[in-house]
């Protein structure tokens, strides 16, 4: 419970731009809890974002490390993962980008959530083939994965194939209707091709600043380049990074 305490209060400072705060008790969380990967995970998104805020690389060597002590207690973190990726292809490696989403998946090729992060990074790379392949595999091991789903439907939307699109986008609503922006690419789509409307469910907000670690977990899939910190579905405290095809931010 301190380890949450001391997440959750680092997530709010960095949502308020203190990063030192917010260094401070991600460093207490790591010391109350020094297996769990959050606090880890939380102190690489920071330094990623503080790379870019300040322009010091030597954020990012930081950054590049606590993200693999977070992937050490934790080797299926996807929001590491995730981050990680985002942070080498960033500095122009997307090969090692590449080879580690691609090593996770051959660790663990019945997961599904690990073929969406490979086929996110396939489509950020203009791979959309790729990509497509990917989230197949993806839903032939969970069919109703949302985040796979709209991911597809996103390509498959940007491919001209709309009524494929319409399909992939209403399943996935159905299986999480907290996904405004999905609901209105929906109503888009089906008012082009005069099918019925949707209206997206009210009360809810899709972060999806790709450039910020400090943002709020979500489930949907265009394009992004850059991750971001938030509020993870299983209750964690990171400051984490996305789903589909976009970014997700810290947990608390």
């Amino acid at each position: 419970m301190a380890s949450r305490a001391q997440n959750v209060g680092g997530v709010h400072y960095y949502q308020q731009g203190d990063f030192a705060q917010a260094t401070a008790r991600f460093q207490r969380a790591i010391q109350s809890d020094p297996a769990n990967p959050d606090g880890y995970y939380n102190m690489a998104a920071l330094y990623a974002r503080t790379a870019k805020v300040y322009g010091r690389p030597a954020d990012q060597q930081q950054a590049e490390a606590f993200y693999h002590q977070a992937l050490d207690r934790d080797p299926n973190h996807r929001d590491s993962y995730r981050g990680l990726a985002v942070l080498l292809a960033e500095q122009g490696r997307k090969d090692d980008a590449q080879k580690l989403l691609t090593g996770w998946v051959q660790r663990n090729p019945t997961s599904a959530t690990a073929k969406v992060e490979l086929a996110r990074l396939y489509e950020e790379s203009g791979e959309a083939p790729a990509a497509r392949d990917m989230l197949i595999e993806a839903l032939a091991i969970e069919p109703d994965n949302p985040r796979a789903l709209t991911a597809l439907g996103h390509l498959r939307e940007d491919s001209g194939e709309r009524e494929q699109a319409i399909a992939n986008y209403s399943r996935s609503l159905v299986m999480n209707r907290n996904q405004p922006e999905v609901a209105q690419r929906l109503a888009s789509l089906r008012t082009t091709t005069g099918g019925p409307t949707v209206t997206p469910p009210g009360g809810t907000r899709i972060v999806s600043n790709p450039s910020d670690p400090a943002a709020a977990r979500v489930a949907s899939l265009p394009p992004s380049p850059s991750p971001p910190p938030a509020s993870s579905p299983s209750g964690s405290t990171s400051t984490g990074a996305g789903t589909g095809m976009n970014w997700t931010p810290a947990r608390k």
